[in-house]
C-alpha cells in the first residue's frame, strides 16, 4: 500500500515539475519584449564547447534544429532563423547562451535596422568623435545619465531619443544642441564648440580621401548587406594584414578568406566583422570594389603587392605583409580573433583553384552570381565549408 502510494506521489510529482518548467518557459517568452534577456525556449546555463548538447532529462546527445520564426519586438515582426537544441524523448527544446544571444541579435538587428536606429558602436562613435564622456553626452541630449549608458551597451533606445543621436551625428547641428544645452557652463560649451570647428576643418581638408574610404567601403549604414555593422575600412584592412601574415595568399583566395571570416562570424553571432559588403562574380564571393580597396591599402603601405608571372605568361598578385607593419589585435574582439584563426586553418593548404570551387558550392554564391548581386548576409547560416 505505501508502495503504491509512493508511486502515484513520484508520478504526479514529476507532471508537475514538467508543467512548472513549460509555464517558466512561456512566462520568459512573455517578458522578451520587456527586458534584454530574451528567452524562447529554455536556457542551457552554460557554455558550448562543442554542435552537441546532452539533453538535462534523459542525458542524450540533442541535434542542432533551425527552422525560420517570426517573433515580436515593440509590437512588431520580424521573421529569423531561429536556433536551438531539442530533446527528441521529451520534445523540449533549449538554447545555450550562443544560441540564445544569436536569435536575440537577429531580431534586435532588423528592429534597428527598419527604424534607423544606431547600433552602440555609431553611438558610441559619435560620442567620441567629439571627445564627450558619457555623462556630458546623456546632458547635451537631454537623456537620463543611465539610460545613455545603456544605450551604449545595447539597449534599444526609442525611436524619438535615436533620431536625437543620429543628428547629433552632424557637427553643425551637436554644435546647436551644445548652445540649448542649459547645465553646461560657459567654459564647456565654448570647449565642445572649438571641437567642432576642428572636425569641420578636418572634413574639408580630408574631403577627397573621406570620399574615396566612402565609395571603396559601399553601404556605409549597418545593415543586411553589412552584416550590420558600419564598414570599417581600419577593421578591414587588418583582416587582411592577419591572412598575409598568416597564409600569403594570392588576391583571389584572399577575397574568399576575407568572405569566410565575415559570414562566419556572422554566423555564430548575428554580426559581420568588417562591415563589408560582398558581390558574388564569376570567381567567387569577393568584397564590393576590391581592386580598389587593394590598391589603395597597398598605398598606405599596410600590404605589399606583388605580382608574379607564370609559365603560360599569365600573371598573377599576391599579397604579402609588410615586414615594418604588425597586425593590431587589438581592434578585434576574442570571438573574432577565434574565428580569423578558424579561417586561417581551414584554408590553410586549400590552394586556389580549390577555394574557388569550394565558394561556388555555397547558397551565397549560387543564388547571386547570375545578376552578380550584393550577398545578403543572411545566407551566413547556409555556409557548407565554414565549420568551428
Amino acid at each position: 500500500m505505501f508502495l503504491l502510494f509512493f508511486i502515484t506521489f513520484v508520478s504526479k510529482f514529476v507532471l508537475l515539475l514538467n508543467t512548472i518548467i513549460k509555464l517558466s518557459s512561456f512566462k520568459l517568452n512573455l517578458c522578451f519584449v520587456r527586458n534584454q534577456s530574451y528567452r524562447r525556449v529554455l536556457i542551457l546555463k552554460h557554455k558550448r564547447k562543442t554542435t552537441i548538447m546532452k539533453s538535462p532529462f534523459t542525458g542524450k546527445k540533442m541535434r542542432v534544429h533551425k527552422e525560420f520564426r517570426t517573433l515580436t519586438l515593440r509590437k512588431e515582426k520580424f521573421k529569423i532563423l531561429f536556433h536551438f537544441y531539442k530533446c527528441e524523448d521529451t520534445k523540449e527544446q533549449f538554447e545555450d547562451e550562443t544560441f540564445a544571444q544569436l536569435n536575440y541579435n537577429q531580431v534586435l538587428n532588423q528592429y534597428r535596422y527598419k527604424n534607423s536606429i544606431p547600433f552602440p558602436d555609431q553611438i558610441i562613435e559619435i560620442r567620441e568623435k567629439y571627445g564627450v564622456s558619457a555623462a556630458k553626452m546623456s546632458e547635451i541630449l537631454g537623456f537620463g545619465v543611465n539610460s545613455y549608458r545603456q544605450y551604449e551597451g545595447g539597449e534599444v533606445p526609442c525611436i524619438s531619443n535615436a533620431r536625437l543621436i543620429k543628428l547629433a551625428e552632424d557637427p553643425h547641428e551637436f554644435g546647436k544642441l551644445v548652445s540649448m544645452c542649459n547645465s553646461l557652463d560657459e567654459k564647456q560649451k565654448e570647449k565642445y564648440k572649438k571641437k567642432v570647428q576642428t572636425i569641420l576643418e578636418e572634413q574639408k581638408a580630408y574631403k577627397q580621401e573621406r570620399y574615396l574610404e566612402a565609395y571603396f567601403q559601399g553601404l556605409c549604414s549597418p545593415g543586411p548587406y553589412t552584416g550590420y555593422k558600419k564598414p570599417n575600412l581600419i577593421k578591414f584592412t587588418e583582416m587582411i594584414v592577419f591572412f598575409t601574415e598568416k597564409v600569403k595568399p594570392w588576391k583571389t583566395k584572399l577575397n574568399k578568406l576575407l568572405f569566410y571570416a565575415d559570414f562566419g562570424m556572422y554566423k555564430k553571432t548575428g554580426f559581420s566583422i568588417s562591415g563589408l559588403t560582398y558581390k558574388a562574380i564569376p570567381m567567387g564571393p569577393v568584397p564590393n570594389n576590391y581592386n580598389g580597396l587593394f590598391e589603395y591599402i597597398s598605398d598606405k603601405g599596410d600590404i605589399i603587392v606583388e605580382y608574379k608571372t607564370f609559365p603560360d605568361e599569365g600573371t598573377g598578385e599576391q599579397i604579402v605583409s609588410n615586414t615594418n607593419r604588425a597586425f593590431n589585435k587589438d581592434l578585434f574582439t576574442e570571438k573574432e580573433l577565434e574565428i580569423l584563426e578558424n579561417v586561417s586553418q581551414i584554408f590553410k593548404d586549400t590552394d586556389t583553384k580549390k577555394i574557388i570551387e569550394l565558394s561556388h558550392q555555397e547558397k551565397a554564391w549560387v543564388e547571386n552570381q547570375n545578376n552578380k548581386s550584393f550577398i545578403d548576409y543572411k545566407y551566413s547560416f547556409d555556409l557548407l565549408h565554414y565549420h568551428d
